[in-house]
């Protein structure tokens, strides 16, 4: 039962990986004042966050980060996300979205999953 968990567990960190490019995306979609303005933040802002978590935060990073490094950088990098859909207007979700990344964070440090 606990493999089942925990391989639920790492579903949820892709899921949440997935909808903080989702919240950007539609965050930039959404922001700013001309529809040129509006692209390059929809389209920009995910390949940011994606180049981010390419260089530190993937199981295959060239600079793989540990410890309070990759704390640091999740809380920035997910709560990026939470941000992006709370100035998007989506409050339920930014709140939900926050509350699942800290159930999982919680149950990544307890099952040794980091």
């Amino acid at each position: 039962m606990t493999t089942v968990a925990k391989g639920a567990n790492a579903a949820l960190m892709f899921f949440l990986e997935l909808g903080v490019y989702g919240a950007v995306g539609y965050w930039g979609f959404t922001a700013g004042p001309t529809w040129w303005l509006k692209v390059l933040a929809g389209i920009g802002g995910p390949v940011l966050f994606a180049v981010v978590w390419a260089l530190f935060g993937s199981p295959k990073a060239p600079v793989p980060l540990h410890g309070p490094g990759r704390a640091a950088l999740e809380i920035v990098w997910f709560g990026g996300g939470v941000a992006a859909a709370f100035a998007a207007g989506l409050l339920t979700t930014s709140m939900v979205f926050a509350a699942l990344f800290a159930v999982n964070a919680l149950l990544r440090i307890v099952w040794d999953q980091v």
